[in-house]
């Protein structure tokens, strides 16, 4: 811990919700305001405490929940988020087995009644996790933790429930936490990352989940040498070029063969199935290259061969970091010495989709093949089970997309011209849909609250983020509006589940905007059923007050994306900051249908784009296989 608790310009003018600029200002025209305690002139740091005193002295400093202030100063005073979180969790898990006699640094006691505050209020489990969230929200030097949705997605083609599970580059724990929901036993995990390491231990010993997760390097320095569990679901570091391939050349780890040095992915591949009891499964997250580089060749081959290796699973691009990439899952299983080999693995192309709707998908196709492996399972363009024999051969490239049977079936028949039709259809509606401005004869008023200030005025009700999680759609219980569904305009396809907080039904006029996202990305709810799903705002006009569709038109203008977001250039905005213009609410319901035709305008956009893409495709595909001519 630091000396003292300090705090930038910036982080001061985040902390009053104001400008950078305000800040400035402050510090010529109030002699009383505190002088820097470090830094440098260009970038001063100041006492937080002082700060803090100051701004409330001053009327400036809004009311913050206990949670929050005690994760802007823990932020403020610790060396890294992880190291304070971690060592405030180790005082609520002190107060959860009865004992306060943990040693704390002398900045971490001045926090200390914040802690009894907090844990009070939520109990020791409930505190940790709301600094948690705090902790795990994109921001500039937090850890790229793997998402929720994928971490669930690995331990159900891993199927831990019931069984034990172990995470060999456990991170901040994300695949041991989705573990847990899906009813492992007991959870193991090992981070090189110290500060990780003990986050990650600390959530499973707040719930008393039987494990433990150690510090330090699981390839050099296996912490748990000789344990076999029923599942690995891990996401290792990739590209790594000093991973210990001279020391362990050897290793019995092995199993397959020595791994090159090159190919430090399949050395954590190995390390996994060392790990399985026979018939365990691992779950791997790995770069595509690992499918068809010919360093790795000969270990791909064995894996085959002895029937480790038994799927592939190419992922959207975009579900993990590095984002850009379209990563793989691989799923192995630990088979048995004198077993025969499987006749076939399974190699399945969900690139293409969106991994909330694929995701329910490949969880069936795998389950269907590994019921049956030797049953001939076959989606067109996106899952086959290929006979290993095939895959065997020079290059042993096991990058699914390349192993598909191309959709050509309809090429040049009725389903051409039903793309073609429908595609002439979408395009001869925009004309239709874009709506009829004029340049304003005075031009812009210039005259705008922000939706904190109509929030205070009763003008809407503002209500979230929720941060309670999301289970696989299930077909029970009421829809979830979720980011994904309001990014892609479509109907709530989430599902809550007993892991699902605060229930807010939504409302026909409500507008919902995600917290994190490319760009702002406001919806007006249309339809009642749905509950709010985590990370959205609810904003709920005032009928006699603000128009529904005004108010969306508004919150997604190019000046509030810069109002909004967050000053670290992370994609997260805080809706309150966001800029509405003061009409009349004739004037606004004139704008609202306005804003309303764009709405459609710009999805019908997409429509045509989607279907042209689908329509090139098909003679692209049809001209070159001789089954359309020009």
């Amino acid at each position: 811990m630091q000396e003292n608790p300090t705090i930038t310009a910036a982080e001061i003018a985040r902390l009053a919700g104001v400008g950078r600029a305000a800040v400035s200002n402050w510090r010529k025209r109030h002699s009383d305001f505190p002088t820097p305690v470090g830094g440098t002139s260009a970038s001063p740091e100041f006492d937080l405490i002082e700060v803090e005193q100051w701004l409330r002295a001053q009327g400036k400093l809004p009311e913050l929940a206990t949670a929050e202030r005690l994760w802007r100063h823990l932020a403020a005073a610790s060396e890294s988020p992880a190291a304070g979180l971690g060592a405030v969790g180790a005082l609520l898990l002190a107060r959860k087995r009865g004992s306060r006699s943990v040693h704390t640094d002398a900045h971490l006691a001045s926090l200390r009644s914040d802690v009894d505050a907090l844990a009070d209020e939520l109990g020791p489990q409930g505190a940790f996790d709301e600094l948690w969230q705090r902790f795990s929200a994109p921001g500039p030097g937090r850890p790229f933790a793997t998402p929720d949705n994928l971490a669930d997605l690995m331990v159900g083609l891993a199927d831990v429930r019931g069984g034990s599970v172990l995470d060999p580059a456990a991170g901040s724990g994300a695949t041991l936490r989705a573990a847990v929901r899906a009813g492992c036993t007991s959870a193991y995990g090992q981070e090189i990352d110290e500060d990780l390491a003990r986050l990650a231990g600390l959530w499973l010993a707040l719930r008393d989940v039987p494990g433990e997760v150690s510090a330090g390097d699981s390839l050099r320095a296996d912490a748990f040498a000789g344990r076999a569990v029923d599942a690995v679901v891990c996401h290792p570091p990739f590209g790594a070029t000093n991973w210990g391939d001279e020391e362990l050349g050897h290793d019995p780890r092995w199993i397959v063969g020595t791994t090159p040095r090159t190919e430090p992915e399949l050395a954590w591949a190995q390390h996994a199935l060392a790990h399985l009891r026979i018939g365990g499964h691992a779950v791997l997250l790995m770069p595509p290259t690992v499918a068809s580089r010919r360093a790795g060749k000969r270990i791909r081959s064995e894996l085959l061969r002895r029937g480790h290796l038994r799927a592939v699973i190419a992922l959207p691009p975009g579900v993990a970091a590095p984002h850009g990439v379209p990563l793989h899952l691989w799923v192995l299983r630990r088979a048995a010495a004198d077993a025969p080999p499987p006749a076939r693995a399974l190699l399945v192309d969900a690139a293409g989709g969106d991994l909330a709707d694929t995701a329910p998908r490949v969880l069936a196709v795998w389950r269907a093949f590994a019921g049956a492996p030797d049953a001939d399972v076959e989606e067109a363009g996106f899952a086959r089970a290929v006979p290993v024999i095939e895959l065997l051969d020079e290059e042993v490239d096991l990058t699914p997309a390349r192993r598909q049977p191309a959709v050509v079936g309809e090429a040049s028949g009725e389903h051409l011209v039903r793309t073609r039709e429908r595609l002439a259809a979408v395009v001869g509606e925009l004309p239709a849909l874009m709506p009829q401005v004029t340049p304003a004869p005075d031009g812009p008023d210039g005259l705008f609250l922000t939706v904190g200030e109509l929030a205070k005025t009763g003008a809407l009700h503002l209500i979230g983020p929720v941060r309670a999680g999301l289970s696989t759609p299930s077909p029970e219980g009421p829809p979830v509006l979720t980011v994904p569904d309001v990014l892609a305009g479509v109907e709530a396809s989430g599902r809550i589940d007993d892991r699902f907080g605060q229930e807010i039904r939504l409302a026909v006029g409500d507008v919902v905007v995600p917290m994190i996202a490319r760009q702002i990305t406001p919806r007006v709810v249309t339809a009642e059923g749905a509950l709010l799903g985590r990370n959205l705002y609810l904003l709920r006009p005032n009928p006699a007050a603000l128009d529904p569709w005004f108010l969306a038109g508004q919150l997604r203008t190019s000046a509030n994306e810069k109002q909004a977001s967050s000053l670290s250039g992370t994609l997260r905005f805080d809706i309150r900051r966001a800029q509405v213009r003061r009409l009349s609410l004739e004037e606004q319901r004139a704008h609202g249908e306005a804003f309303r035709r764009l709405d459609a305008f710009e999805s019908t956009i997409r429509q045509a784009a989607e279907l042209g893409d689908a329509l090139v495709k098909l003679m692209v595909d049809g001209l070159a296989r001789g089954l359309l001519q020009p």
